[in-house]
């Protein structure tokens, strides 16, 4: 017990000469009077933040059309009696009968990165303007350049790399940071690989394996709807997390009464 509480006021001990030297030093100017206020300034974590949501709810929206905002050749379609009629891209498309139908989006991935970032665009911007007039208003002296950004897709993230610097000043210390990243989870990348190999089965034998490839890859669910008029709606979704791609084909049609 005696040798406890010895401890315990050397522990005190110290405690009290750190804080005496500390007051010293900041009546005597060594350490600035606001480094036990300071914040740390991390533009990342606020763009993040400010542009995730709008990301996912893009992507979303891109997945469960066919990998368009808006298309022209497209399917309208129902799949529940109380739902509303949605319209979904043809990926793979023939208007004749018979023949197997030609693949409208050979480089798939390329469409989605142009898609997202048309959407994106202004939110990036004004996302970085509001990041300016946050530190502004914290009483940083601030200096920013926004250039553009880009979209990159890769297993399980989209990636915003934004090119823009921003140059702070507050209380004479200066920071400045560059080519902001904004990194999103979302398994869009991973869907539109597969979808890519169905298109591309489709469009060669007029038929997608669908269960033998689920045997093979077995975190992926596969839906095959064939519709009244003979074409279909695949539906590929991430099992872990639920994330869905329809799209729509046309192609070996057979017509009317044969």
């Amino acid at each position: 017990m005696k040798k406890g509480q010895v401890s315990i006021f050397i522990i005190l001990g110290i405690v009290l000469v750190f804080l005496i030297a500390l007051f010293i030093l900041l009546r005597a100017g060594v350490i600035p009077n606001n480094i036990l206020e300071r914040k740390e300034i991390n533009p990342d974590n606020f763009l993040k933040i400010c542009l995730e949501e709008k990301i996912k709810k893009t992507a979303e929206t891109i997945s469960l059309q066919g990998g368009y905002l808006s298309n022209i050749l497209n399917k309208t379609f129902k799949f529940d009696i109380d739902d509303k009629e949605q319209d979904i891209a043809y990926l793979c498309y023939n208007q004749n009968y018979y023949y197997p139908c030609i693949n409208q989006e050979p480089v798939l991935i390329q469409h989605l990165k142009k898609e997202i970032k048309n959407q994106i665009k202004s939110e990036v911007e004004n996302c970085f303007n509001e990041l300016k007039l946050n530190l502004e208003n914290e009483g940083f002296a601030v200096n920013s350049a926004y250039s553009d950004f880009e979209v990159n897709l890769e297993p399980k993230n989209i990636i915003v790399d934004i090119n823009a610097n921003i140059k702070t000043e507050k209380s004479e210390e200066i920071s400045e940071q560059k080519n902001f990243k904004v990194i999103t989870a979302n398994n869009i990348y991973d869907n539109a690989i597969v979808v890519q190999e169905i298109v591309s089965q489709e469009a060669r034998f007029c038929n997608f394996d669908l269960l033998g490839f689920m045997v093979l890859y077995q975190e992926f669910n596969i839906d095959k709807i064939r519709t009244s008029d003979l074409e279909i709606i695949y539906s590929v979704e991430k099992k872990d997390s639920k994330e869905k791609f329809r799209f729509a084909i046309r192609g070996c049609v057979i017509p009317p009464g044969f």
